[in-house]
Formats: C-alpha cells, structure tokens, sequence
C-alpha cells in the first residue's frame, strides 16, 4: 500500500510564503534595475543576442506569476512547481557557464548580497531551494489548525527568509574572497 507524503500545513504555509517573498524580491531587483538585468543576461550568453531584451522583461514578469500563485492556497503547489522549473533553468544556466570557465560574470540574481559572481556555490543553494519548493508542492495534512500555529508559521516563514539572506550574503563574499581560479 502506498501512502500519500504529506506536508504539515504549518511547514507548507510557510514555505510557499517564502516562496513568494523570494520570487517577489527577485522580480522587482530586476524591474529595478532592468538594464543591469539585461546586461547579466546577456552575459550568460545562452540566448541569441536579439531575444535578450525580450527575456529580461519576461522572467521578472514570470516571477511575478509565480509569486503570486504561491501566495492562493488552491493554486500554490502550481506555483512551486514553476519556480522550481525557473530556478532549475537558472542552474542550467549557471553550470553551463562555469563548465565554460566564465566565472567573473554576475550571477543576475538580485539578492541583499548585490552583484556577484557565479560559483557551484550557487548551485548548491539552487538546488536546495528546487528541494524546498518541492516539497511546498505536496499535498497538505488534513490536521486541525489552531492559534499557535499562526505564530509557527509567521516564526518559520522569518526563519526561511533570514536564513536565504545569510546564505546569499556568504556566498556573495566566499566568491569575493576566492582567489582568481579558486572555487566555492
């Protein structure tokens, strides 16, 4: 007999309200500086020149989406399940250009820690956050809710956003630190 995983409603709310901080806060670092943007994607070189200008308005507009789905209840595993496929497009992106040696050019991220370079240190972090919303995406438990869980929910959601913020400013710097050739 195969049982359903379940995702405690607490850890699920929290998570998918992580979710849409994360895709809000990228979204608007990149409507915010839409030409800085552009030129990180274009950095990657993955796209042809020509689609660049038309990608950068789309992908923070897809962020947009997707943070909002995150944020409706019946919609929000669609949601995760978007992010989670943007951000694994993202690691592609970024592995394909460390395979290629071009670890100088800013990763396009737009987190607290600002510009910086492209590291496997970033696809460790990417990989985590695929994990995470992953699992937001799951079903939720059927248990009862009460009060406290409001206050455990608000609580982990602080935990998850301060702790991404840590893990992007420490990045940030051990790529900074690195000597020239070094890894992360």
């Amino acid at each position: 007999m195969i049982t359903a995983l379940l995702v405690d409603p607490v850890v699920q709310r929290a998570l998918t309200g992580a979710a849409a901080l994360l895709f809000l806060s990228v979204s608007f670092h990149k409507l915010r500086e839409p030409g800085g943007f552009q030129g990180a994607l274009a950095a990657y070189r993955v796209l042809p020149d020509r689609a660049v200008p038309a990608a950068a308005r789309l992908i923070p507009a897809a962020e947009l989406a997707i943070a909002t789905l995150c944020l409706m209840p019946d919609r929000a595993a669609i949601g995760c399940i978007a992010g989670a496929g943007l951000i694994a497009c993202y690691s592609a992106a970024i592995g394909l250009n460390l395979a290629r040696g071009r670890r100088q050019i800013d990763c396009g991220c737009g987190g607290l820690a600002g510009d910086q370079p492209l590291s496997p240190g970033l696809l460790t972090r990417n990989a985590a956050l695929i994990g995470l919303l992953l699992c937001a995406a799951l079903p939720e438990s059927q248990r009862p809710l009460v009060w406290l869980d409001a206050i455990s929910t608000g609580g982990l959601l602080c935990a998850l956003a301060l702790l991404h913020a840590a893990l992007d400013v420490a990045l940030a710097n051990a790529a900074r630190l690195r000597p020239e050739g070094g890894t992360v």
